[in-house]
């Protein structure tokens, strides 16, 4: 399979880096806005700016767009549907339905393949989500993230007018983890299940009050949280702040039996070091399930939920029967 990427910041390079555990994948080029002379890259694929991008259409099989979804994916992942078996990780969750139509509409005219909002969550928890409201339908769901460092609201921020660079970290609140697990089946509000935390480099002559206003008060991102602002040096930030871990759990629970009385808690769990490592490599397994389901013929956007598992996996049937199942 020929990859190309789009994007060569966190995730562009963990998709990069991640290619290389997958034999049957091949990076043949990189797609940037900056002067492509200027990217130095760790393999060697081409670096090509993104006005010659359609000239690359029967030169790869699929394209992973790596930029953010609140500017970059709302008007990329359309617009290159329509040329090229794509993949994204938009993770905006309120506006994924006007995403997917979008990029189905785009991925249809081109008779091309759009997995849209592949990731962690988006993706592996949304699909543990709808695994386990079908195993148990009287019960109840629960999301946590973090602690870490989400990349999408880190993105949000920097793009605010202002800022010079940032991090975001999203923490559970512990009490209402602890009773969820305890089968208490708690109501929680957005706000009593995570808090945010802010560290922020302002660029200088900011005001950090406008700042701290336009973080607090952005829709599907921060409004919606007890949310905290630091402001912070360029220098702390990189010491204490250059890693991206994160991680969450998704956990159902539920009863059975004639009386409901038997108890069942169903929990999906990761702890990631990298979280744009850890997406980039699930990035790469969707990219193969495009490039199967578009070589079968069928074209349009598609998530997680559309995807069989026997896609993902550079394995044929016969050998995941034999050792997987």
């Amino acid at each position: 399979m020929r990859l190309g990427i789009l994007g060569y910041g966190n995730l562009g390079r963990g998709v990069e880096n991640a290619v290389r555990q997958n034999s049957d994948v091949e990076l043949v080029v990189v797609f940037t806005r900056r002067d492509p002379k200027t990217l130095k890259i760790n393999s060697n694929a081409q670096v090509v700016h993104i006005s010659e991008i359609e000239k690359w259409t029967d030169k790869i099989d699929v394209l992973i767009l790596c930029g953010g979804s609140a500017t970059d994916l709302p008007e990329q992942t359309p617009k290159y549907a329509k040329l090229f078996n794509v993949v994204d990780s938009f993770d905006t969750h309120a506006r994924i339905p006007e995403h997917f139509n979008n990029v189905d509409k785009s991925a249809k005219e081109g008779g091309k393949i759009g997995i849209i909002s592949v990731g962690w969550d988006p993706g592996l928890f949304s699909l543990n989500r709808m695994y386990a409201n079908a195993i148990l339908p009287e019960g109840k769901d629960y999301t946590f993230w973090g602690k870490g460092v989400s990349q999408g609201h880190s993105d949000a921020i920097r793009r605010i007018e202002g800022v010079l660079d940032a991090k975001q970290y999203t923490i559970p609140v512990e009490s209402a983890l602890n009773a969820v697990k305890n089968c208490e089946k708690p109501e929680l509000t957005t706000r009593e299940k995570h808090t945010r935390e802010c560290f922020v480099v302002l660029k200088e002559g900011a005001d950090p009050v406008k700042v701290e206003q336009a973080i607090k008060t952005m829709p599907n991102y921060f409004s919606d949280y007890d949310t905290t602002v630091h402001f912070i040096s360029l220098e702390e930030l990189k010491k204490n702040h250059s890693g991206i871990p994160h991680g969450g759990c998704v956990i159902r629970t539920g009863k059975t039996g004639a009386n409901k009385e038997n108890n069942h808690v169903i929990e999906y769990n990761l702890k990631l070091d990298s979280n744009p490592e850890f997406t980039s490599s699930v990035l790469i397994a969707y990219a193969r399930a495009a490039y199967r389901l578009n070589k079968e013929g069928h074209s349009g956007a598609k998530t997680v939920f559309d995807i069989a598992p026997c896609y993902l996996s550079p394995k044929s049937g016969e050998e995941l029967r034999k050792t997987m199942l």
